[in-house]
């Protein structure tokens, strides 16, 4: 294991960034800051990378089109941004002559909650403040977005961030060159399993792992290996901390026996489940109950709200809001907010987000399932007949786990993509299945395809890089199309 990285001194250390995108930006922004002196290097030459190169800070250096060993065998230190694999030639050449490695995650926690002797930079959180970190393989967007609208509301002042698209380092980068004078008391960030694969030091003051179902296993050996990196979350809370998991999913308790118990973790530990009583939030008889005693600002088995109250539809979503109540009461915010976001808070774009009814049938974008367990989830938050239109670039994915979900639900299969040939031969047997071209062709076979009471839905259980710049593009083109047609 490598040694952990100590920032207490920056100023002046020639430091190397690797991947500029949001992450390298904010991450080479906030070194010049504190005066260290940085070269940001990336595999994408300078044409393809200008929308981030004119958002560097004055005296930031370029190594573009390569990584060149020399500024990786030359560094203080290295800080990764998450979409750079750490297993690259020059980053293990580094790694083998000691020069310490971290993510953009363990810089943003180290500043903010740590700080700096040289510079003296205090921490930015107050009291007994930290970050609030969800991760998980669905569902990460939703509640963290959710859970800092209740954060919020409960008159906390937070910072949003992380892998919701919002670089910590950036957000953090920006008070420091603002100056602004009030403090902040919870970082709310999405972290992914790319993020928290480069983590040291970091400790959540609350975590949540939301579930585990297959997904980058183009990055990953295996499930476990991926359930591994999520774990990530929790490895160095302690005493003090809470970590709330999904009761209901197997992969994630499977996690905490095997990495929670065996580290004797002095946590606090609840849970959130749409299946039975637990310590934490849980859902009974169409109702939200609230059990964390001696732990949240709410009696023990207290009713938060019937389930037909919040605003989010969708099981899955019914998942991600207990998961942000429980996350929001164990961090004290008043149970009134909590209800309050629940019923108020509409959700997210390109995430079950209804587009249109033309016809009697109704468009629903969920461009952001982008691996069979969101989309099963998806699929389950329907009892009309589907036609679902899926298919992109394949991240090694199961297709077959969708059997049973597309034997019970969809009317009919429209694929689109690199992987439709793949998803046809695991399932294409079970309902009528139609290649398209293109996703306007997609869009115009499920309309003529379409009677009235059925549900068109984009949820497409694979990557969008084929055909797309991001699951957001191809979210953005499914609704233009979707709104033109007649």
């Amino acid at each position: 294991m490598q040694k952990r990285t100590s920032l207490k001194r920056i100023r002046g250390k020639h430091i190397t960034v690797v991947g500029l995108a949001r992450s390298g930006v904010g991450t080479a922004n906030l070194l010049a800051e504190l005066g260290a002196d940085v070269t940001v290097t990336d595999m994408k030459t300078t044409e393809n990378l200008e929308v981030f190169t004119s958002q560097l800070s004055p005296g930031v250096k370029l190594a573009l089109g390569a990584h060149p060993d020399d500024i990786f065998l030359s560094a203080d230190m290295i800080v990764v941004s998450p979409g750079v694999p750490l297993n690259i030639t020059p980053l293990s050449l580094a790694k083998s002559r000691g020069i310490p490695i971290i993510g953009e995650v363990e810089l943003a926690y180290q500043t903010a909650v740590i700080g700096f002797d040289d510079p003296p930079v205090p921490p930015f959180v107050k009291g007994d403040g930290g970050f609030l970190a969800v991760t998980g393989t669905n569902g990460k967007s939703t509640t963290t977005a959710l859970l800092d609208s209740m954060m919020k509301q409960g008159g906390f002042n937070t910072v949003l961030g992380g892998n919701i698209g919002n670089a910590l380092t950036g957000e953090i980068f920006s008070q420091m060159t603002e100056s602004k004078e009030q403090k902040t008391d919870f970082f709310v960030a999405e972290i992914s399993s790319f993020q928290l694969e480069a983590i040291q030091n970091f400790r959540p003051k609350g975590a949540a792992l939301l579930n585990i179902t297959p997904d980058h296993l183009d990055r990953y050996r295996s499930l476990e290996e991926y359930g591994a990196a999520k774990a990530r979350i929790f490895e160095n809370q302690g005493e003090g901390d809470s970590l709330v998991l999904n009761r209901d999913d197997p992969e994630t308790m499977n996690v905490e026996r095997v990495k929670l118990k065996a580290k004797n973790a002095k946590q606090r530990t609840v849970y959130f489940s749409r299946r039975e009583e637990v310590e934490g939030v849980y859902l009974k008889d169409g109702r939200v109950y609230c059990n964390v005693p001696d732990a949240a600002p709410v009696p023990c088995k207290a009713l938060l709200l019937g389930a037909d109250e919040i605003r989010m539809k969708g099981v899955h979503n019914l998942e991600n809001a207990m998961a942000a109540a429980a996350m929001a009461l164990l961090a004290g915010c008043p149970v009134e907010a909590v209800i309050d976001s629940l019923k108020q808070f509409p959700g997210l774009e390109h995430r079950l987000e209804p587009v249109r009814e033309l016809g009697g049938v109704r468009y629903i974008n969920d461009s952001k399932g982008t691996n069979t367990g969101a989309v099963v989830k998806s699929l389950e938050s329907f009892s009309n007949p589907i036609i679902l239109i899926a298919g992109g670039r394949d991240k090694a994915g199961d297709f077959s786990l969708l059997r049973d979900a597309v034997k019970q639900r969809v009317k009919t299969l429209v694929l689109i993509g690199e992987a439709g040939g793949k998803i046809s031969k695991a399932l294409g047997d079970l309902t009528e299945t139609v290649q398209a071209a293109s996703l306007k062709e997609a869009v115009e076979i499920s309309r003529d395809l379409a009677g009235r009471g059925d549900i068109v839905l984009l949820s497409p259980a694979c990557a969008s890089f084929d055909m797309f710049e991001d699951f957001a593009d191809r979210g953005r083109q499914f609704k233009k199309i979707v709104m033109e047609l007649k």
